[in-house]
């Protein structure tokens, strides 16, 4: 008898949207629904698709659109593909990010090289077929089972609406292979004392105009829905009762796997799309919650001084978001508490580093660009070096830990970045020859050292030591390792001697071009500098070393 053909894998498409207001969740909605597919066996892969015409997030300014997420491949996404990695524990790269801008650009270099055979191209269907393709791609590229689509923006904003249309396309081509999930927010007015339906009522009536009736609702709200709320939404919404999932504020966002697994989100979802049920396994993420939850042996006070805090008179969190969630991962590992001071590094500038810092248990000088408050962060670092507190620089924080030795220990008053000092004899960070013609040019975008970058680290140092420690070593006879980079400026070989006589140790140098990678000061509680940023390589189930060290030098005295 002739062999029975097997079936054809069939991958079937999630779409995430939002409604009422930006910021609402999506990303960790899709994240979530992500999660407890894959822990039910499921091969998921998510891809975020965003509004603006931007290429990628590297030329815009945290403080507009929060912390570019750097990916190992040198993507520079949205925070969003940074929640996928946390969450999958999986790395995310170009196929799992398209930004509008791409579209376009792809499109219109198509036509000019008349691969549309003189046909007049449109908006549809052009460019909702280039999306459709982006969707499919990151499928069989990764040969998904479920792909997971989170559409940037809200129900109705003008940007997005190809997306919609894209989606609103896919599921009239693929029956019973595509279902649309949407992140609404439901408020609770203090003075009327209950929540209101009517904000997502009118965003799913958007939803619908555009030919898209939702599967399921997350609605966000303080806390969980009410059977009235949830037969108003039905009522008006056209859905079943146990379609409208209640997403309440929770103490961490780790929990909302446990909250929708409860709800039976993924047993629904795993019908509509006529797949088997299969119960996720999430114990490792039920001991992560517990962690987190677990009362503290010690408080610490660590110090960040940032350039990119403050959004007219407020200040927000997602411009270091990162930062943040490394250490996070890495306090909750050591069962310790970190109170963030979040500090400008302007401030600190003209108010003196005794005065704004004072005493805290560590300070953090983070990701940075150009000159604005570039001499606060100068300071802190110096008056971490001097007081003895446990310092870690990133990137700029590096760079400007150097600075600050140059100036106090080895006396060059005039030492600076080439950036920031261009007439500087003491040029201790440079643009290396490779970049300096690029720069000359004005081409910014995606010029960087970008993504992962190989790194021998040099035995008997503080670095060797965590990397070692902690498991985190491709190669441990060799002492190789990688960490993502996102910077032009380089620390300039011509002054290393003078450094390392001086006392401090380059602890790591690239594989390639032998750049300086990793620097410490090892008469020190804890004082490191990093050329990488181990922030966008750390997990909640697998906090970075170098966070993991800094943490344990900060709460050692406590």
């Amino acid at each position: 008898m002739p062999e029975s053909k097997s079936k054809k894998h069939t991958t079937k498409y999630i779409f995430v949207s939002g409604g009422v207001i930006s910021g609402i969740g999506k990303g960790i909605t899709s994240a979530s629904i992500a999660l407890l597919l894959k822990s039910a066996g499921y091969k998921v892969a998510p891809i975020k698709v965003e509004n603006y015409l931007n290429l990628d997030a590297g030329t815009i300014n945290p403080i507009e659109h929060g912390d570019p997420f750097l990916c190992e491949d040198g993507t520079e996404g949205d925070m969003d593909i940074g929640t996928y990695e946390k969450f999958l524990d999986a790395d995310m790269g170009q196929v799992n990010f398209v930004t509008m801008g791409r579209i376009y650009q792809t499109v219109i270099d198509r036509e000019r090289r008349f691969e549309y055979n003189g046909e007049d191209v449109e908006a549809i269907p052009h460019i909702t077929d280039e999306i459709t393709k982006r969707i499919k791609e990151v499928g069989s590229k990764s040969n998904a089972d479920i792909v997971m689509i989170e559409m940037g923006g809200t129900a109705g904003e003008y940007q997005n609406i190809f997306y919609y249309e894209a989606s609103r396309i896919m599921t009239l081509k693929n029956p019973g292979d595509v279902i649309h999930v949407h992140v609404s927010y439901v408020p609770t007015p203090s003075h009327l004392g209950e929540p209101k339906t009517k904000p997502t009522q009118l965003s799913v009536r958007t939803l619908n105009s555009m030919g898209i009736q939702p599967d399921f609702i997350i609605a966000r709200s303080e806390k969980y829905l009410d059977k009235r709320r949830r037969d108003r939404f039905a009522l008006f919404c056209n859905m079943h009762p146990e379609d409208i999932i209640s997403n309440p504020d929770v103490s961490t966002v780790y929990e909302i796997p446990f909250s929708m697994q409860e709800q039976g989100l993924d047993k629904r979802i795993l019908q509509k799309l006529n797949l088997p049920i299969k119960t996720p396994n999430i114990a490792k993420w039920k001991k992560l919650v517990d962690s987190i939850k677990a009362p503290k042996k010690k408080t610490v006070n660590v110090a960040i001084i940032g350039k990119y805090f403050g959004t007219g008179e407020y200040q927000i969190r997602d411009s270091y978001a990162a930062l943040f969630d490394a250490i996070d991962h890495a306090s909750w590992a050591k069962g310790v508490e970190v109170k963030t001071h979040w500090i400008d590094a302007e401030k600190l500038e003209k108010e003196g580093a005794e005065k704004i810092l004072g005493t805290p248990d560590g300070i953090i000088v983070p990701i940075g660009w150009g000159e604005r408050g570039s001499e606060g962060m100068i300071a802190a670092a110096d008056y971490a070096r001097k007081m003895k507190i446990p310092y870690l620089g990133l990137c700029y924080g590096m760079q400007l830990a150097c600075v600050a030795f140059a100036r106090s220990v080895l006396g060059w008053k005039d030492a600076s970045t080439a950036e920031n000092n261009p007439k500087s004899k003491h040029p201790v960070i440079y643009l290396i020859p490779s970049q300096k013609e690029i720069m000359e040019r004005r081409a910014y975008g995606g010029t960087m050292r970008l993504g992962g970058w190989e790194a021998i680290v040099k035995k008997g140092t503080k670095a060797y030591e965590l990397y070692e420690k902690y498991g985190q070593m491709i190669n441990k006879a060799k002492g190789l390792t990688s960490e993502r980079h996102r910077h032009r400026y380089e620390f300039n070989n011509t002054f290393a001697k003078d450094f390392e006589k001086a006392g401090l140790v380059i602890s790591a140098r690239s594989v390639e071009e032998g750049l300086v990678e990793i620097i410490e000061i090892p008469d020190h509680p804890f004082y490191i500098g990093t050329q990488g940023h181990p922030e966008y390589k750390s997990r909640p189930l697998t906090p970075h070393p170098i966070f993991l060290g800094f943490i344990e030098a900060v709460a050692k005295d406590h």
